[in-house]
């Protein structure tokens, strides 16, 4: 197989048709040149320039192979120059789990960003519950994952990136809908409420359970589901009331109504970005910077 040092020569010597000129062109002299050239022919088995004393000629075969050793060439040298932005960072694939609610929120803030600013990085995202990212992130199925505080563990880092508040979903037919002003915390006392399962949806599940016993309060659970679309789809079917963060009114669920509860306006629901201290992946580097940057711009929560 021919090298890529035989095709240059070959090319230097297609383009300046005299083999001085093109032994001076590659700093070298024309009788390596000469057998460079031999070589790469028999190597093809077919004549590529056609010699006299005075003369240098491409043959038929000769003219056909400039142009395919020309692109050879050219993807040589876009390859080294995408290895070595690889290497900076510029290029390369980072893998990003998410919440399904961070998806109605933040997440394409992160993608807008990452594609205005490291268009060269190829994000592949996967949706699961703050549990199962945690898991691939130690057995290294993802890179970043955007979770639910708190995560533990001696090669996890974490970083805050958004606060928002709790609003109470409500059936547009229930009392508390139709009400004029917002719904209290009291007012979920003895109510059927979709209640976050304790497993899948434990951060939701722990919260609401905390705020509930801070005041005093004791609804009557009826579902758990884990997904903030199905707790929407239980309450539109008057199955109960429930507590959502605010992202989910990107959803615009027809026949539910959010409304800000008075009494837990200081427990927001919070959303982190971790990664493994030591991932070697030199795109995650670059990535880590945009969304930090990201995240110092919009820290400030909808609820300060």
């Amino acid at each position: 197989m021919f090298s890529l040092e035989q095709l240059v020569s070959f090319v230097a010597v297609a383009e300046e048709l005299h083999y001085g000129r093109a032994a001076e062109r590659l700093s070298m002299t024309q009788p390596p040149l000469s057998r460079r050239i031999q070589l790469l022919e028999r190597e093809l088995g077919v004549e590529l320039f056609d010699r006299t004393h005075r003369t240098v000629r491409l043959t038929p075969a000769g003219r056909v192979f400039l142009a395919e050793a020309r692109k050879i060439l050219r993807s040589s040298q876009e390859a080294t120059l995408y290895v070595r932005r690889a290497k900076r960072g510029e290029v390369g694939v980072v893998t990003l789990g998410f919440t399904a609610t961070a998806a109605y929120s933040y997440l394409e803030r992160v993608l807008a960003a990452a594609n205005a600013e490291v268009p060269g990085i190829d994000l592949v995202l996967r949706e699961m519950v703050t549990s199962a990212q945690v898991a691939e992130l130690l057995a290294g199925g993802i890179d970043l994952g955007m979770i639910r505080p708190p995560v533990t563990g001696g090669d996890i880092v974490t970083l805050p990136l958004w606060r928002e508040p709790l609003l109470a979903a409500l059936s547009s037919s229930h009392p508390l809908a139709r009400r004029k002003k917002n719904p209290g915390i009291r007012d979920f006392d003895g109510e059927p409420f979709i209640m976050y399962s304790p497993s899948e949806g434990r951060y939701f599940h722990d919260m609401l359970v905390a705020v509930f016993r801070a005041a005093r309060v004791l609804p009557e659970y009826t579902q758990y589901p884990s997904q903030v679309h199905t707790v929407l789809a239980l309450v539109k079917a008057d199955l109960g009331v429930a507590l959502v963060p605010a992202a989910a009114a990107a959803l615009r669920f027809e026949g539910v109504v959010l409304r800000p509860v008075d009494g837990i306006e200081g427990r927001p629901v919070e959303l982190e970005l971790m990664w493994r201290r030591g991932n070697d992946n030199p795109a995650l580097g670059a990535l880590l910077n945009v969304i930090g940057a990201l995240a110092r711009r919009g820290r400030q929560s909808t609820v300060d």
